[in-house]
């Protein structure tokens, strides 16, 4: 009786070992990712790079941070660092004028008659900005 008692435990513990191997193994670098990538980004803007370079260096420090099955998407990043910066904005002063970066113009938008410039070569200016807007998140 004892020894099956014993055994029991020993079952039950390697158990939980295992199924807790399974579960993302740091919980706090997940926590302080979006924060990661909301420095990145805020400092490579307030250095003079544009969105795209500083939004893809931070969405690769956000996917490459996450632990997990699925990847984090471009949407979810551009929100988690948005919600670092209004969390926290001391630690990231002037960092707000650049958010809206991060929600510009998309595909919908791009192609409202209303949004092409009056005057001018509308081909041109029209098919960058529509190329920017299809490609934002096209990760």
């Amino acid at each position: 009786m004892a020894r099956n008692r014993a055994s029991s435990v020993l079952t039950l513990s390697l158990a939980g070992l295992c199924l807790s191997s399974l579960l993302p193994g740091n919980a706090q670098a997940a926590n302080t990712s979006p924060n990661k990538g909301a420095q990145v980004y805020c400092f490579m803007r307030s250095n003079g790079n544009d969105h795209n370079v500083s939004w893809d260096a931070s969405y690769a420090l956000i996917k490459r941070q996450k632990s997990g099955m699925f990847k984090t998407s471009p949407e979810h990043a551009a929100v988690m660092i948005t919600e670092a910066v209004v969390n926290d904005p001391g630690t990231y002063p002037d960092c707000g004028r650049y958010l809206g970066d991060l929600f510009g113009p998309r595909k919908s938008n791009a192609s409202l008659p209303e949004n092409r410039p009056l005057g001018g070569d509308s081909s041109q200016s029209s098919s960058s900005a529509s190329s920017y807007g299809d490609q934002r998140y096209s990760y």
